[in-house]
């Protein structure tokens, strides 16, 4: 339902819990799930991700992977800031497509490539895979992200030699929506007037209801911007 409030979660082959994220829900169709969240969204991140972020230390992220092989990792407080954020999840790919908007409008396309959606009661699971692709707003221009990263995991077995082949077919079919300019893409001048509904306040996470924007460990974005 439109509005209602939903959390995206991403779960380690482990069962833990790697990050939560709350978000509101735009639109849920055969197409695509299309939820949002405005600064101050809650959200739980990987304490050392989240230091990596505040810090600029790529050693730390570094960390952080050896910490998810390991399957030992303390997760710390956040909430999202400085963009809009809207996720765009069709069921059964290997990615998402996000949007992330300053007080200028559209910043960047951002496409996660990630698990299959698992609905939840409380929203849906995935995973996130590393790999990213970065996009101007006006879709002219792409670039890889953390290519290095993603050889980094494989060769940790966090990406197996099953999820490997997956991303490199997402891979393509993003290519192909692009070029095509399919799924979002099709209509991209509408999704870049985009803004948030300004009568919703930011999502909190269920059992952080009440909590302030100000937690303790709040990094300044989501490990994945």
């Amino acid at each position: 339902m439109t509005g209602e409030r939903i959390v995206r979660r991403d779960v380690h082959r482990s069962g833990r819990v790697w990050s939560e994220q709350a978000l509101r829900v735009l639109a849920d169709t055969g197409e695509a799930l299309v939820t949002a969240c405005p600064p101050g969204a809650q959200a739980l991140w990987p304490a050392l991700y989240a230091r990596a972020r505040s810090e600029g230390e790529r050693s730390v992220r570094t960390e952080a992977i050896h910490a998810m092989a390991s399957g030992e990792w303390e997760l710390a407080a956040g909430v999202w800031q400085e963009t809009e954020l809207l996720l765009w999840k069709p069921p059964a790919a290997w990615f998402s497509i996000n949007a992330f908007y300053t007080a200028a409008g559209l910043r960047n396309w951002y496409v996660n490539f990630e698990h299959p959606t698992c609905r939840t009661e409380a929203g849906f699971d995935t995973f996130d895979l590393t790999v990213d692709l970065v996009i101007d707003p006006d879709l002219s221009t792409r670039r890889w992200k953390d290519e290095d990263e993603y050889a980094h995991v494989r060769r940790l077995g966090i990406v197996s030699e099953f999820e490997h082949p997956a991303v490199e077919l997402a891979r393509a079919q993003v290519l192909d929506m692009l070029d095509q300019r399919a799924g979002p893409f099709a209509d991209a001048d509408r999704w870049a007037a985009w803004r948030w509904n300004p009568a919703w306040p930011p999502p909190c996470l269920p059992h952080r209801e009440g909590a302030g924007p100000g937690m303790p460990g709040s990094p300044p974005g989501s490990p994945s911007t």
